[in-house]
């Protein structure tokens, strides 16, 4: 089954190349960095490398905990990060600043991944979520790389997904070490689709991990003041294509409400090719903005969104706002973490597809958190209940606080795994 799926990636090595031609219009990155996608990466000096493979923005984040506490428990080795992104990259360099190593992760040819472990020639392989890559997974166990899947989710659409070709889905979760899993739910799917049993370890989620300094509060504090502490401020946060209208539309309902008529709004599109499309819809609505590039002071009164075309702020945008709509989740993406607002205590909005966290949304709803819409009318009436109404806020926003400071915890038993796989 590895032989046929190895020839039908090869058949598809045009439409590849086709692919990233296409994005790289949009993007030039994708052109800069394609030899690395096939395993052209310069050599890594160091003899003890940890490779961490996070595919792009969520993953990169969800993996700073990880990655912080492995830098201090193994200083003698060098931390690789692949990504799959431009985004995911631009976020490793934000977050870690020369810290860690990176390049783009090989696709998974079998001459791209030898060429990438015999320049990487890394002692340790860790997959942040659900990655599965069949060749990547084999040619690491055929040099006796162990190999790790942290922070798992699979979801009961993803396991119908593998079971499409069930001998392939089982041989390649058979040549994981160890999968760190984040729910019992998750087990028991992966389990059904072949894993070893032995391998299978519940863990919870790493999301949880999310540490927020002093440093951090302070300047959302000082942010807060440049955008006027006396008007109401949510945000619109990792929004996809076809989301921006709904948005808008419920900015323009929640403006007609005398209370809320010097509202801003702070809308951050997911991914950045997007940035100047989304600023020219705003000006087509007739919304006077500002963009985060070029406005680091004090907003004029007038602005009536500020959107975020930077690259690593939305933590601190989150613990500036009252509330938070989180994105990817009006249309089928999956949904976005929402315990980056949950962390700093502000209640979260989120639409019906939230398939990729969902027993993290289910715990948002059942502890009072967030709320749950199921079209892009209920946007503005569940905006209006948290903007309006200062308890209904605080006590969503303390119940999303407590909840993640609850479930701490998954680091440290992340770790054990790993410590147990690292070769002395």
């Amino acid at each position: 089954m590895l032989t046929a799926y190895t020839w039908l990636l090869r058949l598809l090595l045009p439409w590849v190349g086709l692919r990233l031609a296409w994005r790289g219009l949009r993007n030039p990155d994708y052109w800069r960095r394609i030899p690395e996608r096939f395993g052209f990466i310069a050599p890594l000096p160091s003899q003890r490398v940890i490779w961490i493979h996070a595919v792009s923005v969520g993953e990169v984040r969800a993996a700073v905990p990880l990655v912080r506490e492995l830098r201090l428990r193994y200083p003698d080795h060098q931390l690789l990060i692949t990504t799959m992104t431009p985004t995911g990259s631009a976020q490793v360099k934000q977050l870690f600043n020369g810290k860690v190593s990176h390049c783009c992760a090989p696709y998974d040819y079998p001459q791209a991944v030898t060429r990438f472990l015999e320049r990487a020639h890394p002692h340790l392989a860790i997959v942040m979520e659900t990655e599965l890559w069949p060749n990547i997974f084999h040619l690491c166990r055929a040099r006796a790389i162990p190999l790790c899947v942290t922070n798992v989710r699979m979801s009961e659409s993803s396991k119908q997904k593998y079971l499409r070709f069930p001998r392939l889905a089982r041989a390649t979760l058979q040549q994981v070490s160890r999968f760190a899993v984040q729910s019992s739910a998750d087990a028991q799917r992966l389990l059904e689709l072949g894993a070893d049993p032995e391998a299978v370890m519940l863990t919870g989620s790493i999301k949880f991990e999310l540490h927020i300094g002093a440093s951090q509060r302070e300047a959302a504090e000082v942010l807060r003041i440049t955008w006027g502490q006396g008007r109401p401020v949510w945000l619109a946060a990792s929004t996809h294509e076809g989301e921006e209208e709904a948005v808008l539309a419920a900015l323009k309902q929640l403006k007609k409400q005398k209370r809320f008529a010097n509202m801003l709004l702070v809308l951050v599109p997911r991914h950045p090719e997007r940035f100047a499309n989304v600023a020219r819809l705003c000006r087509k609505h007739g919304f006077q903005i500002a963009l985060r590039s070029e406005n680091r002071g004090a907003l004029n009164d007038a602005v009536e969104i500020l959107v975020g075309d930077t690259m690593g702020e939305l933590p601190l945008f989150y613990a500036a706002v009252d509330c938070a709509f989180v994105g990817g989740s009006l249309v089928p993406t999956g949904g976005h973490n929402l315990l980056e607002a949950s962390a700093v205590g502000k209640p979260v909005v989120f639409g019906p597809h939230m398939f990729n966290f969902q027993e993290i949304s289910q715990m948002t709803l059942e502890r009072g958190a967030g709320v749950q819409i199921q079209n892009a009318a209920q946007l503005e009436p569940a905006v209006s209940d948290f903007l309006g109404n200062a308890n209904r806020r605080d006590q969503a926003g303390e119940a999303g606080r407590k909840m993640v400071e609850e479930n701490r915890g998954a680091l440290a038993k992340t770790l054990a795994l790993i410590e147990k796989l690292l070769p002395a």
